[in-house]
């Protein structure tokens, strides 16, 4: 073919792509919205920085070490381009009303009590005038000069670390603050029947022999040994008891936060991402410092913290990492991580309930717990490699109220208005009711055992917590409605359309209490860096009118979760193929109403057409359809349900460029 006539056919290729491409509307410029990292600092913000060992030349990277000079390069633009280093007092006078901190302030720390803070760093601190905290590990500074550390079960030669001496002529030069890493506690510890090792600050130890998990009693008492021999070291070196905390590995937890803070401490980092607003300096995040970064990508991780994080998520059911063969089950779980990992998400939304039948009762669980069978205690396992190597945020997907507990114990029951009896919905959820004590303090005993997992990076409450406009019609539910000043029949609260409205904001807000509860007993055992998100179905969201018949309010949602996630399912909500893509925009629309909702809002899509009896996959090239048409209307966080890694489904070469930050942001 001659050259011209491979031009003009290559070109009227183009012209037809781009004609099928959807241009977005235009918007002029001074109605765009800024991006996050564009806008002012927001007021009393500050930004941790986390550095670890300084080397000359060939820095190690088992220690998250930097090279001196791109230290020093990295300081220099952080003066240069105005950010402000700030000292704990500064940041605990504005969070008492005193002063404000000045905008990008920063908070720079350096942990582990490297011997190059005193010989690399002090000289560009004097240099620069900068305050920043030292964060040393007792017993590797406790180590005598002619021995090894033990630097988590590996030795390191000892003179790589501070001396005390060195730490008490620190903290007098007025510019460094002694903060603490624990005493013994900054290595890891058996966490689970296969074999994980996870940080020993915030894990109940596994005992392979007795196969048995240290009580919450016993981590309390072995953290608090650990919290006050670290606090009177320093206090003897220092003269002054530390009120900084600096946990190992950026893994916090809320049994040894408490410790912490009867300790007498008044801040605790973490390495989670973002900005610290001084609201919970208990769980303050920091930018660790690592892969010895050039100057560009510093400066690109600095100015990306005050970006908003992105969900995109991809939805997991652990039913299909379990075998009876464990050779078998290891095979699975590779599988997942290296999917996970090459589809590039930033977030899975993990079963932590055997649901083997597909029927949403839970009879069985992931984890070990006080009231229901383990179906395989894999749920930790599974969750850590998927954090440490897919590199991803893992919540625990959780059932509200469907679970198989005694039969004695009150399920939520229909009233009939053809016969006036009530039972059990066959066609529903079967659910405990939440009007009972008992069962609220069953449950939360549930999700106090979930807490103690480790790899928990937050909760995603189950669709399972609605309740229709004839449900609860149990004996526990009429006296609650009774107690509040409704009516005790159901018949009486449907007769009038004002009490009707009143009872159905009595029921939301009901179910939102209770997951409230839930979520505090989480945070009480985790921390409270546990995040929170709920399943809406996708009816209260476009016709608000149906919070009737579901309890569920998508502006309560928006206030009580960190994430509300959307059932963006058009198959199930009965729309055709074509009808699919202007559905889902408008339900875009309806949440974009209300200022900043789309930052909060995870949109699940659905990878399985459950209207039809064989439930068939929905092709690849739908879901990223699907996907773009989201990011068109604004959404950021969205993700799908469920993922067969198993079998390739959705193909993860047509989904992944549509789904992944990396590929496409």
């Amino acid at each position: 073919m001659p050259l011209i006539s491979r031009f003009i056919l290559l070109l009227g290729v183009l012209l037809v792509s781009a004609c099928a491409q959807q241009a977005p509307a235009f918007t002029p410029p001074s109605k765009r919205p800024l991006a996050a990292n564009e806008q002012p600092w927001p007021k009393n913000h500050v930004l941790g920085i986390a550095y670890h060992d300084v080397e000359d030349r060939d820095p190690d990277q088992a220690v998250v070490a930097v090279r001196t000079e791109r230290m020093i390069e990295q300081l220099a633009w952080l003066r240069e381009n105005n950010y402000r280093p700030v000292t704990v007092d500064q940041i605990m006078a504005a969070r008492n009303g005193g002063p404000e901190l000045p905008p990008k302030a920063i908070l720079l720390s350096f942990d582990d009590g490297y011997a190059s803070f005193y010989t690399r760093v002090m000289p560009v601190l004097r240099a620069y005038n900068w305050h920043a905290l030292l964060a040393p590990v007792g017993t590797w500074i406790d180590t005598p000069l002619n021995q090894p550390v033990d630097f988590a079960g590996t030795p390191r030669a000892r003179s790589d670390f501070l001396t005390w001496d060195q730490v008490r002529e620190i903290s007098q030069s007025g510019l460094v603050e002694i903060a603490a890493h624990t005493d013994a506690s900054h290595k890891g510890i058996l966490a689970n029947p296969q074999g994980n090792m996870q940080p020993a600050a915030a894990t109940r130890r596994y005992d392979p022999v007795s196969k048995r998990y240290e009580s919450e009693a016993e981590f309390q008492a072995r953290i608090r040994s650990d919290v006050v021999a670290i606090s009177e070291k320093i206090r003897k070196v220092t003269g002054k008891k530390p009120r900084v905390w600096v946990w190992p590995y950026g893994t916090a937890d809320g049994t040894s936060l408490t410790v912490i803070s009867e300790q007498g401490y008044e801040i605790a980092l973490t390495l989670d991402d973002g900005l610290d607003a001084l609201d919970n300096l208990m769980s303050s995040p920091r930018f660790l410092v690592a892969s010895d970064p050039d100057g560009e990508h510093f400066a690109n991780s600095v100015v990306g913290a005050q970006s908003d994080f992105v969900m995109r998520v991809v939805h997991v059911d652990l039913d299909n990492v379990y075998d009876p063969d464990p050779a078998q089950q290891e095979i699975n779980l590779g599988k997942l991580i290296q999917r996970m990992a090459d589809m590039g998400a930033n977030t899975v939304f993990l079963q932590a309930f055997a649901d083997p039948k597909g029927d949403g009762l839970v009879d069985s669980l992931y984890f070990p717990n006080r009231h229901l069978p383990v179906r395989a205690d894999i749920f930790d396992r599974v969750a850590w490699q998927l954090r440490t190597r897919a590199h991803v945020k893992v919540f625990a997907w959780m059932p509200v109220l469907s679970f198989g507990l005694d039969a004695k114990l009150p399920r939520v029951t229909r009233w009939d208005p053809k016969t006036g009896t009530t039972a059990v919905d066959p066609d529903q959820y079967q659910r405990l009711s939440p009007f009972d004590p008992e069962v609220r303090r069953i449950i939360g005993e549930i999700y106090e055992d979930v807490a103690r997992l480790t790899s928990v990076d937050g909760i995603l409450y189950h669709d399972d917590a609605l309740l229709s406009d004839f449900e609860d019609a149990s004996p526990a539910a009429l006296k609650a409605y009774a107690a509040h000043g409704l009516p005790g029949s159901i018949a009486a609260l449907r007769d009038d359309p004002a009490t009707l409205q009143r009872w159905t904001r009595f029921k939301s807000r009901y179910l939102i209490d209770f997951t409230r509860e839930l979520t505090a007993k989480v945070r009480a055992i985790r921390g409270p860096q546990v995040l929170t998100a709920r399943n809406i179905f996708a009816e209260p969201v476009l016709n608000p009118e149906s919070e009737t018949w579901f309890a569920q309010n998508l502006d309560d949602f928006l206030v009580t979760y960190d994430w509300t996630a959307p059932m963006a399912m058009p198959l199930m909500e009965k729309q055709t193929h074509a009808q699919s893509g202007p559905w889902l925009e408008g339900l875009v629309a309806k949440i974009k109403q209300r200022p900043g909702a789309l930052d909060r809002t995870v949109f699940e899509l659905q990878a399985r057409d459950w209207t039809k009896k064989d439930q068939a996959d929905i092709d690849g090239a739908q879901l990223a359809d699907w996907m773009g048409r989201l990011k068109r209307q604004g959404a950021t966080s969205f993700g799908y349900y469920p993922d067969n890694f198993l079998d390739n489904l959705p193909d993860l070469k047509t989904v992944r460029p549509a789904l992944s930050n990396k590929w496409n942001p």
